[in-house]
């Protein structure tokens, strides 16, 4: 058997194989067995015609029918001897038999690139850190009480605790109305912070059956833009707050929390925990995303389709029963993502790589204090969750990725910047 490999790209490779008569003999030996069992031919019960008469009547059939299986075989047969790692799924790209001489066939398939390690230790990188005030456990308290809050009817408007149904009215320059630009029961509420600052201007001490006016200046694909609108005021409802007290924190937490002052500070512990959560995973992600710079590499496309097929399953499950909508474009959504899913197959082969530059393992010791951890939160006794984190592959992965994120971090340089109101 005449074998040669050609390098197409750093991740493609194109195997070619030529077999002799020789060899395929006792291949189709094991075709002509199998196929004569199916075979029903005059004079003879199903599978009991002699071998020679199948050869003799089916054999250039049963032998042009088997190729692609044969040539699958030869493949198995040389990947296996050469050791090489094929990723993906192989593609037969050329076959030409001549019956009784020889078999030459072309497979294309990928491998996983050579990763040639940059510097990944002493990155340089920006830590933002926020310190909650007590405006912003102010700000949750509210919303809290806004979120249970009730309405009342009422003629006219008297601050911003009051939600408003509008019939809005797109205008020309000139005032008169646009046909087709008008939008009926709008509610709008003006302690909303996403409301325009024109529109609540507008709607300020509006009465009942009022018309308002607003000019609102709108950035549209980096253009300003100007809408002008007529605000007829449809109803006014007052927004009643409860009081922050011991029973409303009784009422929302369900008895769990009983006194106001403890609430608050169980928010302030919780915004402190989000603020530094966001933060880590800012910095993880720019960590991440300058070693992936760093390293210019050629990724296979059979993994940048695995990463798209996860999103597109991903993205199915937030449907019903999966069914995307009917004007969904797969396609379209495929390109859009295309570049993001380049980028985790680079990181998947670079983190591969240096995991196994660091000898990053995940040992026994590893996976007692994770069960120590989640044992309580589960309702798992320890013993018999660690029994099945030892047999997980999927718990392995996650502990050596979270330690080999430990060591990028320990290892980079770190400046701290205050930041003030978000993490940008």
């Amino acid at each position: 058997m005449d074998i040669s490999i050609t390098d197409i790209s750093d991740v493609e490779k194109e195997l070619q194989i030529q077999a002799t008569a020789e060899e395929l003999a006792p291949i189709f030996e094991k075709v002509y067995q199998k196929q004569r069992a199916k075979l029903e031919i005059k004079g003879f019960r199903k599978g009991k015609a002699p071998l020679d008469l199948v050869k003799k009547l089916h054999g250039e059939a049963i032998e042009y029918g088997s190729l692609d299986d044969v040539a699958s075989d030869f493949y198995r047969q040389v990947v296996q001897e050469r050791n090489i790692r094929p990723i993906g799924e192989p593609v037969l790209t050329d076959i030409d038999y001549k019956r009784g001489e020889t078999l030459r066939f072309k497979v294309k398939y990928e491998v996983k690139p050579n990763v040639e390690l940059k510097e990944y230790k002493g990155i340089p990188i920006e830590k933002l850190i926020h310190t909650v005030t007590d405006k912003e456990v102010d700000d949750e308290v509210t919303r809290l009480r806004r979120s249970n809050s009730t309405t009342t009817e009422v003629q006219q408007v008297t601050d911003d605790d009051h939600i408003v149904t509008v019939d809005v009215q797109q205008l020309d320059e000139t005032g008169t109305p646009l046909i087709g630009k008008k939008l009926a029961n709008v509610r709008v509420y003006l302690a909303d912070e996403q409301v325009y600052p024109e529109i609540k201007q507008a709607l300020k001490n509006a009465a009942l059956g009022t018309t308002a006016h607003a000019k609102v200046e709108i950035k549209q694909n980096e253009q300003e833009q100007t809408n002008r609108l007529e605000l007829t005021v449809k109803k006014i409802e007052k927004v009643e707050l409860p009081a922050f007290d011991d029973e409303f924190v009784k009422k929302i937490t369900k008895d769990k929390v009983t006194i106001a002052d403890e609430f608050a500070k169980q928010l302030r512990t919780d915004l402190e925990r989000y603020w530094h959560d966001r933060s880590e995973r800012q910095m993880v992600d720019a960590l991440i995303g300058e070693i992936v710079r760093q390293h210019d590499l050629t990724v296979p496309e059979s993994m940048v389709r695995g990463v798209l097929d996860s999103m597109m399953e991903e993205y199915k499950n937030r449907f019903p029963n999966k069914k995307l909508p009917p004007d969904f474009n797969e396609q379209e959504f495929r390109d859009q993502n295309r570049g993001y899913a380049i980028f985790q197959a680079k990181w998947y082969l670079i983190r591969e790589r240096i995991i196994e530059t660091e000898g990053l393992i995940a040992d026994e010791a590893d996976m007692e204090r994770q069960a120590e951890i989640d044992s309580p939160k589960m309702g798992i006794e320890k013993d018999r969750l660690l029994s099945f984190y030892k047999s997980s592959d999927a718990i392995k992965d996650r502990l050596v990725s979270e330690k080999l994120i430990n060591l990028l971090k320990q290892q980079a340089r770190v400046t701290e910047r205050v930041a003030e109101n978000s993490i940008d």
